[in-house]
């Protein structure tokens, strides 16, 4: 009998089933993956060029409260990656927003394009006019949270309170000692992405180790789109966002922030941009949350922060249940 390596044998049972499936090619707008609720499409012109921004506008499924909630994906992450919020949100009476910023997902990927957190927060509340929304709750995980907290500096009026889900940016890598490569450096890397590495990277940083069958569909969400024919142009855009999300940090900002603020951290997370490319002795230094949420929730002047022992990077899906019943009981917390 042939012998399946060991590794590949580990890799079968844990992501069951699924992995014997042939993995699904998207396009580079994720056509072919279905999102849990209608795609929208807020069409601009920014920087000399017509672009689409797609995002999900979810109604209450209860009594209306009359608020809404804006929830900003991470890097790696979709509007539909908020599948389990947006349900606990429509259903306590929210009208819920997920946007895919440009360069993302179902979103335009411009081949030309000065990425900045500002530009972003900027179409955002761009769109949140046009849908006529003045105030607004603003959430933002992992890369999101970096998004969110520079749109709750640039429209503090607009934004009734901030929530931050493991977000990063809350440590200056490249001060720290991680060096900088260049975009060309960034793009060689992502063509090297595979479901594999994926899966593996997702399962050691999200998920604190663990992996449910659950989890396999956002991990196959992020392959597929390097698996078509718009590779080079995902490759690209998330090359273009690593250059912003290295050289644009937001800690030094937050003492500035003036909403309130409710920090949800995952204690197992142990997220830093460019963490590989460091010598060997920066990298135990980096990406601590323990250290780094509690170190921002003393920096931001209004700031409540919510530990998650034994969840990673993303809480809200490896447990949706206790991340939802902790966000709701802090938007009802006057």
């Amino acid at each position: 009998m042939r012998r399946i390596p060991l590794a590949l044998c580990l890799s079968l049972l844990m992501a069951g089933p699924a992995a014997a499936q042939e993995q699904t090619a998207y396009g580079p707008r994720l056509e072919g993956f279905d999102y849990p609720h209608p795609v929208r499409i807020h069409a601009f012109d920014s920087q000399g060029q017509k672009l689409e921004m797609a995002y999900l506008d979810v109604p209450p499924l209860a009594t209306a409260n009359g608020k809404t909630v804006v929830l900003l994906h991470g890097k790696n992450f979709c509007a539909a990656t908020w599948e389990d919020t947006i349900k606990a949100l429509a259903g306590a009476g929210y009208r819920v927003i997920a946007p895919d910023q440009i360069g993302f997902c179902k979103s335009s990927k411009p081949q030309a394009y000065q990425y900045s957190f500002a530009q972003l927060a900027a179409n955002t509340h761009a769109l949140l006019q046009t849908l006529g929304i003045d105030k607004a709750v603003i959430g933002g995980h992992s890369m999101g949270g970096m998004l969110a907290t520079r749109y709750a500096l640039m429209y503090p009026r607009e934004t009734e309170r901030l929530v931050l889900v493991n977000p990063i940016g809350l440590e200056d890598w490249k001060s720290l000692g991680v060096p900088w490569q260049s975009v060309d450096a960034w793009y060689a890397s992502e063509l090297k992405t595979s479901l594999d590495s994926i899966r593996k990277y997702q399962q050691d940083t999200y998920y604190a180790g663990t992996w449910k069958p659950q989890f396999e569909r956002w991990a196959r969400m992020q392959a597929g789109m390097y698996l078509g024919d718009g590779k080079q142009a995902v490759a690209w855009s998330q090359a273009l966002t690593y250059d912003m999300v290295f050289n644009q940090p937001v800690v030094y900002e937050l003492p500035q922030l003036k909403v309130p603020t409710t920090l949800f951290i995952g204690q197992k997370d142990n997220t830093a941009i460019g963490k590989a490319l460091a010598p060997a002795e920066v990298r135990p230094r980096l990406g601590r949350y323990p250290e780094l949420g509690k170190r921002a929730a003393r920096a931001i002047p209004k700031a409540t922060l919510v530990e998650f022992a034994d969840l990673g990077h993303s809480p809200q899906v490896q447990d949706p249940d206790r991340f939802n019943a902790a966000l709701l009981k802090a938007l009802a917390t006057p």
